[in-house]
């Protein structure tokens, strides 16, 4: 309560996230040894999703799970002009052949926990304790968004529709994209 006036106060609506001057440039980069163009079905939910929420997917591709195929493909992915967001699927498990995170991790200028900690916590409805085994992330790397997802379809829809895109004006905007 306002000592002042004696109401409550409410937040500030974050109307900055809703109006954006131009869709967002998104990059699509799957990370597998077998999925690659029509079996790539988290890929393919993915870019859906975005152009259904009034995005632009610049450009999708594929790298095999190997450290120095995965960090190539974001890294020429972070150098495109018309790319404000680069999103990873796959190579987030603890299986021996899943090295995303560890392919990426020096690419990050700033890593954002906060992104990591909420997927898996809203991942336990859905696949229960194992959610700890995820280690999706996302961070700021060459002052663009880089969000690294498990290769799961539910997973990508999860991470999309309940934290990415509500949020992912916001963060363009406050990366200085626009």
């Amino acid at each position: 309560m306002s000592a002042a006036r004696g109401r409550a106060i409410r937040p500030k609506e974050h109307t900055n996230r809703l109006v954006a001057p131009r869709p967002v440039g998104c990059a699509i980069l799957t990370v597998s040894d077998t999925r690659r163009g029509d079996d790539d079905r988290s890929g393919a939910r993915m870019h859906e999703l975005l152009e259904k929420a009034g995005h632009v997917v610049t450009r999708r591709a594929w790298a095999r799970d190997e450290r120095r195929a995965i960090r190539s493909a974001v890294t020429t992915l972070l150098g495109r002009k018309d790319t404000d967001v680069v999103l990873v699927t796959g190579g987030t498990g603890m299986a021996p052949r899943d090295v995303t995170p560890e392919a990426l991790a020096s690419l990050y200028e700033k890593p954002l926990p906060g992104f990591g900690e909420q997927f898996r916590a809203r991942s336990v409805k859905q696949i229960g304790a194992a959610a700890w085994f995820s280690r999706a992330e996302a961070g700021v790397a060459r002052g663009r968004l880089l969000v690294v997802l498990p290769g799961s379809t539910a997973a990508v829809e999860l991470a999309l529709k309940e934290l990415l895109l509500p949020e992912l004006v916001h963060a363009v905007r406050t990366l200085g994209r626009f």
